[in-house]
């Protein structure tokens, strides 16, 4: 089978699966979960930030970051395509009582500076109050500029207003660009670090800030359901994966370009964007009989939307090769 819906599909290896069987654990709900300790202040060191809590998912995550910053009857201001926005549940509404002021993305997936500044509302009884600025890095594959980062940061703090990163594939932008984790981290309050896409842990993502909030998102985490027990055996598997997977980053991107330019040759195919992992493309009228086509040959992509293929570590050169011979083949029998 060849998985590019997503690189949340990955598999832990032989070696990741021994690091969890390996690992002391406590109980991290008091706090005493020793692998779960140590691997929170790995990542706050490597991030720059004080603190560090590990959670089950991103979306629960960003979710509580929201709540860590925002109030019941705030707002905060977020890409239409974003995650937080878009992808998970409407849970700041649902869940926080926060309200999302969404601003249309740009072509490259930042949130134009001007459109930021006219969305921030005055201290009126009539609006919401703007509390936030959530960007995501990367967004559809595309690393997010620093300096636009810089600026959009800076934009927020002249109106008072904190800021948090959807960093969900921020290892893949920090590969991509050669530029430390820390770096990219810096401009932000906070951050949500996923270790289960690129990476290829089973389960785990990470939010980093200061320890003040650290501490109100532990209190939320809690409410929320995401106080777990003996979780050393989910942050061995991430902090392994820390040591032992980013250099493999880099192969993923090489290999979705490889894809895109491959598939730009064929009859009936449209490359739309290429961006480190991910490649979008346009099928139609193709879209469904081809992926039906795909599935018969146990090549699996994402038509939600656009079509999307997603490469990672367990996609290979010959994988691709596989991938471009089918959908030739389709092609020549129904193009």
């Amino acid at each position: 089978m060849i998985d590019l819906r997503s690189d949340t599909v990955t598999r832990p290896s032989p070696a990741m699966l021994e690091a969890m069987c390996a690992a002391p654990v406590g109980d991290d709900v008091w706090g005493d979960d020793p692998t779960v300790n140590a691997f929170q202040k790995a990542v706050a060191d490597i991030t720059g930030k004080q603190a560090a809590l590990l959670f089950p998912s991103g979306t629960q995550s960003n979710l509580i970051a929201l709540m860590a910053h925002c109030g019941r009857g705030d707002e905060y201001i977020v890409g239409q395509q974003a995650h937080t926005y878009g992808y998970e549940g409407g849970g700041a509404a649902v869940l926080g009582s926060i309200q999302p002021q969404p601003v249309e993305n740009a072509a490259d997936g930042t949130l134009p500076l001007d459109k930021i500044r006219a969305a921030i509302k005055d201290d009126d009884v009539h609006f919401a109050r703007t509390r936030l600025l959530a960007l995501e890095n990367t967004i559809a594959g595309k690393v997010i500029p620093h300096d636009y980062t810089q600026a959009a940061t800076a934009l927020a703090r002249e109106h008072g207003l904190a800021t948090h990163l959807d960093g969900a594939r921020l290892f893949n932008a920090s590969v991509a660009t050669d530029t430390p984790l820390a770096a990219l981290c810096e401009p932000f309050d906070s951050v949500s670090l996923c270790f289960s896409k690129g990476l290829g842990a089973p389960v785990g993502s990470v939010l980093v800030g200061s320890t003040e909030l650290i501490e109100r998102a532990r209190r939320w985490r809690k409410v929320a359901g995401g106080g777990m027990r003996q979780s050393g055996i989910i942050a061995a598997a991430c902090w392994y994966a820390l040591e032992h997977h980013l250099s493999g980053l880099a192969e993923d991107h090489r290999r979705a370009k490889a894809l895109a330019q491959g598939m730009e040759k064929l009859p009936g195919v449209r490359v739309t964007s290429q961006a480190t992992n991910m490649v979008f493309a346009d099928f139609a009228p193709h879209a469904a009989p081809l992926a039906g086509w795909l599935g018969e040959h146990s090549i699996f992509i994402d038509l939600l939307g656009s079509a999307r293929l997603v490469t990672h570590r367990d996609i290979s050169d010959a994988d691709i090769d596989q991938v471009l011979a089918v959908m030739q083949a389709y092609f020549t029998q129904h193009g």
